[in-house]
C-alpha cells in the first residue's frame, strides 16, 4: 500500500475501495498498538467517506431506476419518432450522468454493481470488497473507539446500524433464524463467515456497553445471542468460543457471581493461543478471585497475576499492561504494602488515561488510588480522587463502581467527623444499593441466567465428515481480523464490599505469600 501516498488526490477519490482498504489496515494497526487518537483520526475519514459513498449509492440506484423507466418505454413499438427522440435524448444524459459517478458504462456494469466496492476504476478494476461489510467495519472501529469514553448513545446507533447491515446480508445468503452451518450452500460459506464473524464483533459491543451501563438484563440477551449462533454455526465461529467463555465471566462478574466469573475466565485462556487474550483473562479471573476476598483465593489470585506482571511488557501496545498493573496494585493492598501499591497504581492510572483513554478504568484506577489515599490518611487527596471517579462512574452509568466510591467516601467522612456529609452521601449509597439490587434480581430471575453462569463450556453438535470440510472453506476458523478485543477490566465489586475486603486485616495462611 505504499503506492497509496503517491496517487495525487484526484487518483485517490477515482479509488474509492482502496481507499477504505488502505484507512481500515491504517486503524486496525494503530488499535493494536493502542494509538487511538491517530485510530480515532482515520476512523473520521472512513466515516466522512462512508456517508459520501452512501449518498453517491443513493444517487446510482435513482439513476438506475430511471433508465429502467426510460428503457421500458422505449420498448414501446407505438411512439411517436418525437417523443422516442425525446426520451433518447434523456436515456443519453442519464448514462452520462451514471459514467460521472461510476465511472462504469451502464450497458457494461456488474449485476451487483450496488453491493460491491470497487477497489478502483480501470484498468484497475475487477477487485472488490463487499460494500455492506466495509460500511459494519467502519460503524465497528467508531463503536470501539467510542464505547470506552462512554459515548454510548452513538455506539447504540452504531450497533444498531452495523447488526442491520449484516442482518440483511445474511438473509440474502439464505441464513434465517433456523439455518445452521448444515444448511449453507458452498458457495456462501466464505461470506457468510465474514458477516458471521463481524455480527459477533457487534454482539461483544453490545454485551460490554450493557454491562459497564449495569444494564445486565440487555447483556444477558446480547450474550445469549452469541451463544446461539455459536450453537447453530460451531465450525465457522470456532475462533470465538474464547470470547463468549470470556463474556461469560464477565457477565458473571458483574452479577455477583464470582466463582463462576473465575471459572469461565479461567476457560478462556484454554480456547485461544493468543498470549495477549490469555493474560488478559488470567487477570479478569484474578480479580474476581480478589473479590472473593479469602486467603485461597487471593492465592489463587497471586497465582495468575505474578506471571503475567513479569511479562507485562512485552506485549504489543498497553491494554493488557494496565489491567495487569491494576490487579497487581489490588494484591499489594491485600498484602498492606500500601506505599508500593500506591506507586504502581498511579503509574498504571497514568497510563489508562493518556494512552488508553478508557474512563470505566480510569475510575476504576481513582477509586482504587482514593482508598489507598484514605487508608494512609491522605484525606484532602482521597476526598479530590474519589468525586473525580464517581463523576466518571456517572458519565458511564456505571452503578457497581458509583457504590464502591461512595462506601469509600461514607468512609471518608466518617473519619474527618462530617456527620452532614456522610448522612447524606450513606442515604445516597443506599439509594444506588436499591437500583442495583433490582437490577440483579431482574437478571438473576431471566431464564438464560443459569445457563450462562453455569460452570461447562457451551455444548455444540459436532459436525460430521462432509459437513466439517465445508464448514472450515469458510474464513473465519480463526479470527483473522486483528481486531483488538474491545472488553475492559470488569466492574472490581457490583458493591461495597471489595473496599472492606481490601482493608481486610487477614492476610493469613497462604494468602500472606509476598508477590
Amino acid at each position: 500500500m505504499r503506492s497509496w501516498g503517491l496517487m495525487s488526490p484526484e487518483k485517490k477519490q477515482q479509488c474509492v475501495g482502496i481507499f477504505f482498504y488502505h484507512e481500515l489496515l491504517q486503524t486496525f494497526y494503530l488499535m493494536r498498538i493502542c494509538d487511538y487518537k491517530g485510530a480515532t483520526k482515520h476512523v473520521d475519514k472512513l466515516d466522512a467517506a462512508m456517508k459520501a459513498d452512501q449518498q453517491k449509492v443513493r444517487i446510482i440506484k435513482e439513476l438506475n431506476t430511471q433508465l429502467d423507466s426510460v428503457n421500458q418505454s422505449l420498448s414501446q413499438s407505438n411512439l411517436q419518432r418525437k417523443e422516442r427522440s425525446a426520451l433518447s435524448d434523456k436515456k443519453e444524459q442519464l448514462e452520462e450522468k451514471f459514467r460521472a459517478a461510476t465511472g462504469l458504462d451502464p450497458h457494461d456494469k456488474p449485476l451487483d454493481f450496488e453491493d460491491m466496492l470497487q477497489l478502483a476504476p480501470p484498468p484497475l478494476d475487477g477487485e472488490w470488497l463487499p460494500r455492506s461489510a466495509v460500511y459494519a467495519l467502519v460503524d465497528l472501529m467508531t463503536v470501539m473507539l467510542g464505547r470506552p469514553k462512554g459515548v454510548f448513545k452513538e455506539c447504540g446507533k452504531r450497533i444498531q446500524s452495523g447488526l442491520k447491515l449484516i442482518h440483511d446480508e445474511l438473509l440474502k445468503l439464505g441464513i434465517s433464524d433456523g439455518a445452521r452451518e448444515v444448511d449453507l450452500q458452498h458457495s456462501a460459506i466464505w461470506m457468510a463467515g465474514l458477516y458471521l464473524m463481524l455480527l459477533m464483533q457487534f454482539l461483544e459491543n453490545r454485551v460490554a456497553v450493557e454491562l459497564t451501563r449495569s444494564e445486565f438484563v440487555e447483556a444477558q440477551e446480547a450474550l445469549v445471542h452469541m451463544r446461539d449462533w455459536f450453537i447453530r454455526f460451531p465450525t465457522i465461529l470456532q475462533g470465538c468460543e474464547c470470547m463468549i467463555e470470556m463474556l461469560r465471566g464477565q457477565y458473571a462478574h458483574s452479577v455477583g457471581c464470582f466463582h463462576e466469573a473465575a471459572f469461565h475466565f479461567i476457560e478462556a485462556t484454554k480456547l485461544t493461543e493468543s498470549k495477549s487474550m490469555q493474560s488478559m483473562c488470567q487477570v479478569y479471573a484474578a480479580v474476581s478471585y480478589i473479590c472473593i476476598g479469602d486467603a485461597e483465593s487471593s492465592t489463587k489470585a497471586l497465582d495468575l497475576v505474578g506471571p503475567v506482571y513479569r511479562i507485562m511488557d512485552s506485549f504489543v501496545g498497553v491494554r493488557e499492561k494496565t489491567c495487569i498493573v491494576f490487579a497487581y496494585g489490588l494484591l499489594l493492598m491485600r498484602q498492606h504494602n500500601l506505599q508500593e501499591a500506591r506507586i504502581r497504581l498511579a503509574s498504571g492510572l497514568k497510563i489508562a488515561h493518556q494512552q488508553l483513554g478508557n474512563i470505566q478504568l480510569v475510575s476504576q484506577y481513582l477509586t482504587i488510588l482514593g482508598t489507598l489515599a484514605l487508608q494512609l490518611h491522605d484525606t484532602g487527596q482521597a476526598r479530590e480522587i474519589l468525586k473525580s471517579s464517581l463523576t466518571l462512574a456517572k458519565t458511564l452509568y456505571d452503578i457497581p463502581t458509583q457504590i464502591w466510591v461512595l462506601s469509600v467516601l461514607t468512609a471518608l467522612y466518617q473519619e474527618l467527623g462530617e456527620r452532614e456529609n456522610q448522612m447524606e452521601n450513606s442515604e445516597y449509597e443506599r439509594k444506588k444499593e436499591e437500583d442495583l439490587q433490582k437490577r440483579l434480581s431482574e437478571a438473576h430471575s431471566r431464564t438464560h441466567h443459569l445457563d450462562l453462569i453455569e460452570k461447562t463450556r457451551v455444548s455444540v453438535q459436532p459436525l460430521h465428515g462432509l459437513d466439517m470440510k465445508r464448514a472450515m472453506a469458510g474464513p473465519s476458523m480463526k479470527v483473522d481480523l486483528d481486531i483488538p478485543e474491545s472488553i475492559g477490566l470488569p466492574a472490581a465489586a457490583p458493591a461495597s464490599s471489595l473496599s472492606s475486603r481490601l482493608r481486610d486485616s487477614d492476610s493469613r495462611n497462604r494468602g500472606k505469600r509476598k508477590i
